[in-house]
Parts: C-alpha cells; structure tokens; sequence
C-alpha cells in the first residue's frame, strides 16, 4: 500500500482499516502455528486484504445495482455489491485470492445472480461458432486431400527407387545375353591367362564402366601332365585310363584333351601298387569299422564324392595311413538323365589362394613356399565305368530302374597300380576389377563376381554362363548411369581367374587389399555357376539377407509361370565367395538354376569339375530366359544393397540362425541362455534402431551410417580359428540343407564316440560360446553407442 493512499483523510476508508485490523486479531486460535504469528506475515495478510478492498473501490463499483442487472455493460462482469462485514476471513496469509480458489461453498454463498443476455450479443456468438464449425470442416477436407495426393515420404521413396530398379532391369534381354555367350566361347585360347582377361576388360570400357583394371598375381599352379594317368590291374595286366578305356594309342587320341584334365591339382606324383580298399564316402563311422578288420597302411582308398567335403575327408584317410585314393562319382548319386558313367572329372584340393604365399598375397618380392602338393595321397579322379570294371560288376541301374550303388565286396581282394602324373608351374593368373562408383558413400562396395575361363585347363563352358550374366547387367546398368543416375554406395564388377584351382585369384586380391576390404565390403554377390539345371531356383545367402532373398524370390515367383516356391538356405557353396565368407565375414548371395533331383542327391559333388561344353549349356537353356532371370534377380538385390539408405540386412534371423543351429538330441544349456540373451539384444536393436532409421521423418545420418557399419560388421562375429579342413570358418553355413546344426559341433561329436574322447568336442563348444557371446556384446555395446549419442544430443 503506498503512502499517499494511507494518509488519506477519509473516515470510510480509516473504519475499514480498523475493521480489517480487528479481523487479523481474531484469526488467532488456540494451538495455531507460531509461524503464522510472525509480524511480517500478519502486516503481509493485512496488505493484501487491503488490496482486495482497493479493488472494490474502483470506479464504477458503488454504481452497480442488482436490481437493473439487465442494464449493466457485460464488459464490466466481476463487480458486485457484495456485504464485507459478512465474509469471513482467510485463515492463511496466502490472501483472499487463494481463498476464492479454495473454499467450494464460497461461490454458492457470495454469488450474485446472472445478467440476463443481450440479443445482440447472443448472435455475435452464434455467428463466431458457425465461422469457427466451418473453418473446422474446412481444415479437415484440405488435410485429407493433401495427404491422399502427397503420400508419406518413406512411401514416395520406396516407389522411385522401385520405379528405377524395373527401368534398370527392363533393359535386359535373353537375346543379348545369348549372343554375349556364344563371342565368349569362341574366344582363343592362348597360352597364358590374358587373353580372355583383355577381352573381358575391352568389352566393360565399352559400355562405360569406368577405371577398369587388371590385378595380376604370379601363383603356382598344378597343371596336367605331358600323358595321362593311368590305372592297371595287377591280376590281369590290363591298364586303364582315368575313363575306363584301355590304355591304347587310339583310345588316348580320340580323348586326349578330357584324359590330360582329369586329375586332382596339388595331390602328390609318383606310382603306387597296392590293395584297393572300398571306403564308401569316407566318413568317420566307415573309417573306424574298416580299420578294425583290415590294416590300412599305405592301401588305396576307393572313396566316393559327396555328402562331406573332399578335404576332410582325404585328412582322414591321411590319419588312417592311406597312401593313394581313386576317387569317383557313384552313378545313384546323380539324375537319371545325367549320364556320366565314362565322363572324367577334374577336383583341387587347395583350400583357397597360393599355396606358395598362405595367407599373404602373391607380389612381387613375397615368401614362396615349397608347397607343391598340398597332400601326401597320391588323389586320382575315375569314372564310374573305369569302378564297375575294378569290382568286376555290371551297371549299377538295372533294366528295372532301381539303382544299386557300387560296392566292393569285403572279400574281394582287389591290387592295382595307380600313377599320377602332374606338372608344377609358375603362371600369371588375371583378375578383371571394375568400379562403378557411388554418390553418397563411395566407400563402401558391393562386390559383384563371376569367373572367367583359364588357358590352362578345359573345365567347361559355364564360366561363359558366369560371365555373360554379369556382363548383362553392367549394360543395363551403364545405360542408367550415362543419363546422370548413380548408386549410393560403390559396385565393384570382378571377373576371377584360377578359380579351378583353389578360387586363386579372389583369394590373392582380397588378401592384397584385406584391410580395406575388412573396412569397406557390405555384401557380396556371386555369379559362379548360374545354369546348372533347369527345373528349380537353388537361393543361397547369408542368415542376415535371407530376408531380402526371399521376397526377391516371391516376386520373380509372381512373374513367372508354374514357378515353385524355393527355400533360402545357408549352406557352403563353391566358387570365389568363399574368402569373402570365411575370411571377411561378408553377407553374400547367390541365385543358381539347378536340376531338382541333384539337390535331393548328397551335397558336395559340385567339387567335381567336368568338361561340359557350349552345347550343354545351349540344351538346359536354349532360349536364355533363365539366363535372364538370374541376372534381374541378382540385379535387383544388388541394387537394393547398394542404393536403400539403410541396408536391407536383418539382425533378428541371425539370432534366430543361431538357436536355430543348437537345437539336437542333446542340447547345450548354457549354448541356449546364451543365445537367448543374443536373440534379445537383436530383437532390442532391431525394434530400437532400425525402425526409427527406415522412416524418413526419423532418419538421422550420422545414426544411419552407424547403423549400417554394425549391420554389415555382424557376421564377423561367427568365424572361429580352427574348423576340420573343408569346413567353413564361418559357422553360421551348414554343410547342406539337410542338416541345421553347428557343422563344428556335428563333426566334433561324431570324432568324439570315435575317440572316446571329450576333447575335441570341447574345443568346439568353446568356439560356439565365444561366437555367441561375441555377438551378443556387440548388438549391446551398438545399443550403448546409440544412447550416448542421444545423450550428447541432448
């Protein structure tokens, strides 16, 4: 209250004080607080009733007459003539305006009655209500519509990138690829690897693609002799060549070429006389029953292809003290139309890359290795006709269409003569690398690989396939490009030499740029074998792009005509993906037409290489439409990986793989918690992180490209150091689609009741353990990283 208002002369005003004085007196009671007793806040309670009182006193206030409210001026409505003598006062010094809150019954008591409405003000109201009822309306019509013809972002993006995907593959055509096919064929073969390298490169710089490159790499290799190999019956004298004919100067003439390429790379040379011993597909279980009835000490195996990797298998026939191998297809193995009885067939057994550099790439001035067999077996491929002659039995199918397998029987004792001849030699071997360049994260790469013929063996004309496909697409491709298009992230185009022996040239290359591939490669897609058959669609790929695969496959499913649904499996797979798998731990995909009735047969006699020709490919697909269907197909998701802004990998199916993978008749518990809390910290991860990231209105690009680093980097988790030979480092592949378990551990049990020894089982729990726990802190510390992002933000 200020001190001119308090010295005023008015008697009304100094009998309101007195009032308001005798009030503040009165509150006091018995047993009230002493803090409300303080002289400040009994001068502060007075201020404020005395401001109210000012209030009262306003202008106007004394003229306001209950009796003509229907005269008063609305703009004016809290004034009253309300009794102060008869309003009791607050009991606390927060003021009467608290107390107006406070008390319920005061409205009720102090109210005075409503003025009546004026009619014009009535229908001022009521055309304010009507305005503001059809602006609503309105807004909402114009909402609607805006939305039905603007759809969300995610939407309109999702249908441009699929727009430009079908222009992108609409371009290619069976013509074309036929034609490309048959100029490959024909090319001449020189007497190094260049030739074709030249011509492949000549044809991409064609087309556009730019900084086409050559990577040679000095490797050795393990080439056919000067003459045949030879097998001869000791009982009779007779000698045979490695396709049951008889080891005459016609007969070597007449097939010359298919006798000098049937051997096995990098076994070891020399002769061997000695018991043929049949070991059926060489497994463990065969192996221990064996040598418990025969001594196997530099005997000759007679193993069939299949079911297991040749590699493992010949490492036991090592530890057994075999001395030799006659290897073979047994005919019941194979399709009914595939007659194969005299066909021979080349295999290698290196692993992977140079066996004079293991592990380190083939440049000038590197380590070389003596390493000119890779074996002490002396390894020999025969045809099944060459097998039936040894056992002296006639065709394994019978006039009735049954197919007995071939056996020889335990008490026929059976000695030949085995000589492997092979020529070791140091040669040039070519790879042919294009980049297509990306526009928004040029460092990271999608690698793309066929494979191309080697002037230094005949093994048929399906890298001819391999290469015509992927020639299609860099056209199609180029075609989008020179109108101003390009991918976001880089595609790198290979074309690989030394495939046949040992996938040579992607093993050197990528060891030649490991530390940039481990950085940079988000998937990999491989063209190795595209026509193998021709009545199913075989879909391989990474537990991580199963997803991706699969709708891809119910699509060209609803394009095509009596099209059977196909499973997507993670099985090990031949050809130049396997470094990227094994030793990079790159997602990978591959799309393959196959015969049905071979994938219902045992899994790896793909190892085998025969020397088909340009006509048979020609007869499985004469009119190059399923050519064409393996090029979309791997088009498509090629674009995808390398144009979506957050790539279409799934972390939650590589949990799922991996409990998958542990189901048995004896399942590891502490295996199944593991992989539990890995199931869960992916499914946090993907529900988290990877929903927000795929819509537009939350995407947010440095959270995008952390998402992808870890999207890419997952599978790394799943390689182990030590896996039986043969087998894959990364265990998330199952040695074939029959069985879902951990290869490591199944292999490890069955050497286990073998040995009656724990140990090796042991070993391969741990790695397990370790994969799965490996896994389960990196989608953990991936979630950490995200909070303290958000953190900081913040």
């Amino acid at each position: 209250m200020g001190e001119n208002e308090a010295s005023l002369p008015n008697t009304s005003l100094q009998g309101k004080k007195m009032a308001y004085q005798k009030v503040n007196a009165d509150q006091r009671a018995p047993g009230h607080s002493q803090y409300l007793d303080n002289d400040d806040l009994q001068a502060t309670a007075l201020d404020l009733e005395w401001d109210m009182e000012k209030e009262l006193e306003e202008p106007g206030f004394d003229q306001f007459q209950l009796d003509s409210a229907e005269n008063q001026n609305l703009e004016n409505p809290e004034t009253a003539d309300l009794n102060l003598d008869s309003i009791q006062p607050a009991t606390s010094p927060k003021g009467r305006f608290q107390r107006l809150q406070e008390e319920s019954d005061y409205v009720t008591r102090y109210t005075r009655s409503a003025p009546k409405s004026n009619p014009c003000n009535f229908c001022r109201l009521l055309k304010v209500l009507c305005t503001a009822i059809i602006l609503f309306i309105f807004g909402i019509l114009i909402g609607y519509y805006a939305h039905k013809k603007c759809p969300s972002n995610a939407t309109s993006s999702a249908m441009l990138d699929l727009q430009l995907y079908q222009e992108i593959l609409e371009t290619i055509q069976a013509e074309d690829i036929k034609k490309s096919f048959r100029n490959l064929v024909q090319l001449y073969k020189s007497e190094d690897d260049t030739e074709i390298s030249k011509k492949i490169k000549t044809h991409w710089t064609s087309l556009g693609l730019e900084d086409v490159q050559f990577a040679n790499y000095s490797v050795l290799l393990n080439l056919a002799g000067p003459s045949a190999s030879s097998v001869t019956l000791r009982s009779s004298g007779q000698c045979f060549h490695p396709n049951g004919q008889p080891c005459s100067e016609e007969a070597r003439t007449h097939s010359s070429q298919d006798l000098l390429y049937s051997y096995a790379a990098y076994s070891a040379k020399g002769t061997l006389e000695a018991e043929v011993i049949d070991v059926s597909y060489g497994n463990a279980d065969n192996l221990k029953r064996i040598q418990k009835m025969k001594n196997t000490t530099n005997q000759i195996a007679l193993l069939k292809l299949g079911k297991l990797p040749l590699l493992y298998k010949l490492s036991l026939l090592e530890k057994a003290g075999f001395g030799g191998v006659l290897l073979y297809i047994d005919p019941c193995d194979l399709p009914k139309t595939a007659n194969l009885s005299h066909d021979t067939f080349m295999v290698s057994l290196n692993p992977g890359g140079d066996p004079s550099t293991p592990g380190y790439p083939s440049v000038d001035g590197s380590f070389r290795q003596n390493r000119s067999n890779l074996t002490s077996l002396l390894v020999q491929p025969i045809s099944a006709s060459l097998v039936e002659k040894l056992i002296s039995s006639p065709n394994s199918r019978a006039q009735t269409g049954v197919c007995s397998p071939l056996e020889l029987p335990n008490n026929d004792e059976k000695i030949v003569n085995m000589q492997v001849q092979t020529v070791t030699k140091f040669k040039t071997v070519t790879n042919v690398v294009g980049y297509l360049k990306g526009l928004t994260s040029p460092d990271r790469y999608i690698i793309v690989g066929s494979h191309h013929q080697s002037a230094y063996g005949s093994y048929g004309q399906e890298w001819a396939s391999s290469t015509a496909v992927i020639t299609a697409f860099i056209q199609a491709l180029m075609l989008k490009v020179k109108k101003g298009w390009r991918p976001d992230r880089t595609i790198v185009f290979c074309s690989w030499g030394g495939t046949a022996f040992g996938n040579i040239g992607s093993y050197e290359w990528g060891e030649d740029f490991r530390k940039v591939l481990q950085r940079n490669v988000v998937a990999y897609v491989s063209l190795h074998r595209p026509i193998s058959g021709n009545s199913s669609l075989h879909s391989i790929a990474s537990p991580s792009l199963r997803q991706l695969v699969i709708e891809k496959n119910h699509f060209n499913c609803s394009r095509r005509a009596n099209c059977q649904e196909t499973n997507v499996s993670s099985v090990q797979i031949q050809g130049d993906a396997d470094y990227f798998i094994n030793h990079l731990g790159v997602p990978t995909v591959q799309f393959a037409f196959e015969d049905i009735k071979a994938l219902e047969g045992p899994s790896f006699l793909s190892e085998a290489l025969f020397p088909k020709r340009a006509r048979k490919i020609e007869e499985m697909d004469p009119f190059f439409n399923l050519h064409e269907a393996i090029t979309k197909l791997s088009g498509e998701v090629i674009l995808q990986i390398a144009n979506e802004p957050v790539l279409p990998f799934n972390a939650l199916d590589v949990a799922l793989e991996v409990q998958n993978s542990l189901k048995g008749d004896q399942p590891n518990t502490q295996l199944l918690a593991l992989a539990s809390r890995l199931r869960e910290s992916a499914e946090l991860f993907q529900s988290d992180e990877m929903r927000p990231a795929n819509d537009p209105k939350e995407r947010i690009p440095i959270r995008v490209r952390m998402l992808n680093d870890i999207l890419q980097d997952m599978e790394k988790n799943f390689l182990v150091q030590q896996v039986p030979p043969g087998f894959y480092r990364n265990i998330l592949y199952h040695l074939d689609e029959k069985t879902s378990q951990f290869s490591i551990l199944l292999e490890a049990q069955e050497r286990c009741q073998l040995l009656a020894s724990n140990e090796s089982l042991q070993e391969a729990l741990s790695e397990v353990l370790n994969s799965i726990n490996s896994a389960q802190v990196y989608f953990k510390a991936g979630l950490d990283v995200f909070e303290d992002v958000l953190a900081g933000k913040n």
